[in-house]
């Protein structure tokens, strides 16, 4: 019953009321529930109160024994604590949801914010490195962040030790939305407390996780993947070659975003990634003139700020969730603790790449298989 990538612009009705809002979040934490179970569930019974319904049934025949959906109270438990904070629900599909977040097909029904909504209209610019950034790393995402603040764009960044609390340091004075790996009301790292109250005082601090959820490692790729998906361009400003950084950069293409990148000294291991995507065709940044012109250049109106270009939408088949199912359990039967080829296992399983894809980043966004350099994959034990 886990995820695959077809388009998620499909929700049948948003929700209109309390109760609406209420099943989305039970069906949404319903265990094993992902974003595109929960679309396919709400196409299939047209509300998630049928499909809240529905699901035991649906897990029984996709092999589940003994399943039960959230309970109600533990959905009105998190929005208890959502109101007591000063949180609120925004629902795929209603008019606060950021539009170019509908754009992408794993797109989430749910996300939690605090602060200024309104940014969520406004041009947006993510800004991605590794923690461990040099001083001139640091030094060029605040002159991007502040640039870029100044001539009409919202920065987006993680909330991160180096680049990104530099860049939403630099942003605060114009607009920046931190997008959390956790819930968004438990800031990661703690030492970026004081950053993430301001933030939420002139920008917007922006999860899908569950409020109190500590972040673990499986979900900062989901959390990328709203980075990217928010924004029109992905700045990796320093990257070494197996940075998480990557993950935004790759995410960011399949979205159909612009990906630039600062360059950095060939034998500086912390700026290997961001060589890399440059030699791979990444526009290459010197400044923030550079990023707006790369956005800029199909766009005409001489004092409109760009708009992200509409993504493509896949036309995947159709599976159904017990065919989903057996892919996911084909494709981790077929790794192991040593890393093999992507392309092997591909290979191996007969199907069409575009077709297998989807489910390998589905599985390493929850956890489940790990990404090696090289292209290599390994199960995670």
């Amino acid at each position: 019953m886990a995820e695959d990538l077809f388009s998620s612009n499909h929700t049948p009705h948003p929700p209109q009321t309390d109760e609406d809002l209420l099943s989305w979040l039970r069906l949404i934490r319903s265990r094993r529930v992902g974003v595109t179970t929960f679309f396919r569930l709400l196409r299939e019974h047209k509300t998630a109160d049928a499909a809240l319904v529905a699901l035991p049934e649906v897990a029984r025949n996709a092999g589940v024994k003994d399943y039960e959906v959230c309970p109600k109270n533990v959905a009105i438990t998190e929005m208890s604590l959502a109101k007591k904070l000063g949180v609120r629900m925004i629902c795929y599909g209603t008019p606060d949801y950021p539009a170019t977040l509908m754009d992408i097909t794993d797109a989430p029904p749910i996300v939690w914010v605090r602060g200024d909504t309104t940014l969520l209209s406004n041009p947006m610019i993510a800004l991605v490195s590794a923690r461990n950034a040099s001083s001139l790393g640091t030094r060029m995402a605040r002159k991007l962040a502040a640039e870029l603040g100044e001539a009409g764009f919202v920065v987006v960044s993680g909330l991160a030790r180096g680049i990104d609390t530099a860049s939403h340091l630099a942003a605060l004075p114009s607009g920046t939305v931190a997008v959390f790996g956790g819930g968004v009301d438990v800031i990661y790292p703690q030492e970026n407390a004081a950053l993430a109250d301001e933030i939420c005082k002139t920008g917007l601090c922006l999860s899908e996780q569950p409020m109190g959820m500590q972040p673990q490692a499986r979900h900062f790729p989901a959390r990328n993947r709203i980075i990217s998906g928010l924004s029109s361009a992905v700045v990796v400003v320093e990257a070494a070659l197996k940075s998480g950084s990557l993950i935004t950069a790759r995410n960011a293409l399949d979205q159909g975003r612009e990906v630039l990148a600062v360059p950095g000294h060939p034998i500086d291991a912390r700026a290997s990634g961001c060589n890399a995507l440059i030699r791979e065709g990444a526009t290459l940044v010197r400044s923030a003139e550079d990023v707006i012109e790369a956005i800029s250049r199909s766009h005409t109106a001489n004092n409109q700020p760009p708009e992200p270009q509409p993504v493509a939408k896949k036309k995947l088949p159709k599976r159904s969730l017990r065919e989903i199912s057996k892919l996911h359990t084909e494709i981790l039967s077929r790794l192991g603790p040593s890393p093999i080829a992507e392309d092997q296992l591909i290979r191996d399983l007969a199907l069409p790449a575009k077709a297998i894809n989807p489910e390998i980043t589905t599985l390493e966004m929850e956890g489940r298989i790990e990404r090696r350099a090289g292209g290599l994959l390994s199960i995670v034990r």
